[in-house]
């Protein structure tokens, strides 16, 4: 069969190529740029708990050498200290360059036999048959392609997208920041912080730390608004490190500096047969804090298993349709959120001239969009495909399971998330006291043989794990888990006949004809002119 056509070697399609090659399906990476990423250190992105585990296992080195986690979050209001939130309760952050990413991932793709990059290659045709899907490119080499599926990751101005004819409508300049990297001195190292309202300047400042004592400050500035000039954006610099030490601006090295202006779009459309848009070809947010980055990492994880399935199995149009259903839902929640909360944050009344009665402060809400919470921020839930909840947990079925330690039937304990993304089901029985137990023990005492049995029979690839807990869930409940970590199902102890039913609704009722996975020597199909 032939490989996947990734268009786009940014974040996303590189994840996506990752994601399908982890899980032995081969794929084409169309990059038409020259194969490397210019440093930019102002452009960044945040990557919360299962963005980050994502791309943690996809092989992303760049991770632990060039991010910072946040060892806390402040927010200020005018001159007063307003909040401290730190991570006690959940893992922080991780904020990182977006070079730094690309390149982790650049460089994990280029390492993996079932990843082909191909760079200077501009892509000026698609067309799309019964089998598979067809694409033109030029650059050194006038080239056709051919390929099973094709997505398109091409970014804002999408190809893809303007190829197979879907619109992109939304909202331009939602927001516009002035934003500068720097290396020097603040009072809360390795702290971020919101300062809205300060003494001077735009009404609102964040400073987000990176490694080596570099951070990333951003200044809110008016959506349609004059152009900052080099010596504006120097005298924000001085203005706000004057604010935050004591009205001396301390030494600082100025390494880079932009401005971003933020739109909120989304594709009418996020499929078309056999092509797929992802990442900011189908959406563009961050407005209030969210990532459009994050979102993107999202969608290569949603659309990866099920393209594996339809690669290695065949896969029903439902499954393949899921995809927009789930991750276009999900955006569009976000991009809603946003722009309710947007009147209220952004206008002089306040937050209470638009929500009398509200609880909750500007900042509070502002928070949860940086730090990865609620309508802002919160990793989507998905729509389970069936309503089998027997046992109530601390995850609803549909949202992300919570990362607790399992073992496999050969004695290794690893966090679950780390047993993401590969195009299995995991089946996960809550065993108290088996963490200490020998393997050969639990392996054929209790649930565990019937439960082997109905998992051997499931029409779905599935490992079997054992935790000796889960968050809300008693003794012997038994947890339906998608590939990509969302909860699909849970059961009072062993159910084989509900088990399966919930495993062929997470696959839409696919064909279980199952083909050989590809070995590393597979190649994609080019024909050169």
């Amino acid at each position: 069969m032939d490989p996947v056509i990734v268009v786009g070697a940014g974040p996303v399609g590189l994840s996506l190529s990752l994601a399908l090659a982890g899980q032995g399906v081969p794929s084409v990476v169309l990059d038409e740029g020259p194969g490397k990423e210019e440093p930019r250190p102002a452009r960044t992105v945040v990557l919360h708990a299962d963005t980050a585990a994502m791309a943690h296992r996809l092989g992303c080195r760049t991770l632990r050498d060039e991010g910072a986690y946040f060892a806390a979050w402040r927010t200020m209001r005018r001159s007063r200290p307003a909040q401290r939130s730190t991570f006690d309760d959940g893992p922080a952050p991780l904020h990182l360059p977006q070079h730094a990413l690309t390149r982790g991932l650049r460089d994990a793709a280029a390492a993996h036999p079932l990843v082909q990059l191909v760079t200077d290659s501009r892509l000026d045709s698609v067309e799309q048959d019964d089998h598979g899907v067809t694409a033109h490119t030029r650059g050194a080499e006038t080239t056709w392609w051919r390929g099973s599926y094709l997505v398109g990751c091409d970014g804002a101005r999408s190809t893809v997208r303007k190829l197979i004819g879907i619109r992109f409508p939304g909202r331009t300049a939602v927001e516009r920041h002035a934003v500068a990297a720097l290396r020097t001195e603040l009072p809360w190292p390795g702290e971020a912080l919101l300062h809205r309202s300060p003494p001077s300047g735009p009404e609102e400042v964040t400073s987000r730390p990176l490694p080596d004592g570099v951070w990333r400050l951003d200044w809110l500035l008016p959506a349609r608004g004059e152009l900052v000039t080099p010596d504006t954006l120097v005298t924000l610099i001085r203005d706000t490190l004057a604010t935050w030490c004591g009205g001396t601006t301390p030494p600082y090295d100025l390494l880079d500096t932009g401005v971003h202006t933020l739109h909120h779009r989304l594709a009418r459309r996020w499929r078309d047969g056999r092509a797929f848009l992802a990442g900011d070809a189908a959406h563009l947010l961050g407005a209030l804090g969210t990532q459009g980055v994050e979102e993107g990492l999202r969608d290569a994880e949603n659309l990866a298993w099920k393209l594996s399935l339809a690669w290695h199995q065949g896969a029903s149009e439902a499954l393949l349709d899921s995809y927009e259903g789930e991750r276009r839902t999900a955006v569009a929640a976000r991009l809603r959120a946003a722009d309710q909360a947007m009147p209220a944050l952004r206008a002089a009344g306040g937050l209470r001239t638009y929500l009398p009665g509200s609880s909750r402060s500007a900042e509070s809400l502002l928070t949860d969009g940086h730090l990865g919470r609620g309508p802002l921020g919160a990793a989507p839930s998905y729509a389970p495909p069936v309503a089998v909840r027997e046992v109530p947990t601390a995850t609803e079925p549909g949202g992300p399971v919570a990362n607790v330690p399992v073992t496999a039937p050969d004695g290794a304990t690893v966090p679950l998330r780390d047993l993401l993304g590969q195009g299995r089901l995991l089946v996960v029985l809550v065993a108290p006291g088996t963490g200490v137990w020998d393997r050969r023990h639990w392996l054929g005492a209790g649930l565990m043989p019937r439960l082997a049995a109905a998992v051997s029979a499931l029409p779905v690839r599935t490992d079997l794990l054992v935790a000796d807990g889960y968050p809300g869930a008693p003794a012997h409940t038994v947890l339906l888990i998608r590939p990509d970590g969302h909860l699909a199902a849970t059961f009072a102890g062993v159910r084989p006949a509900e088990l399966y039913e919930a495993a062929d609704a997470v696959r839409a009722g696919a064909p279980a004809t199952r083909v050989p996975a590809p070995s590393a020597a597979t190649t994609p199909t080019v024909v050169i002119d």
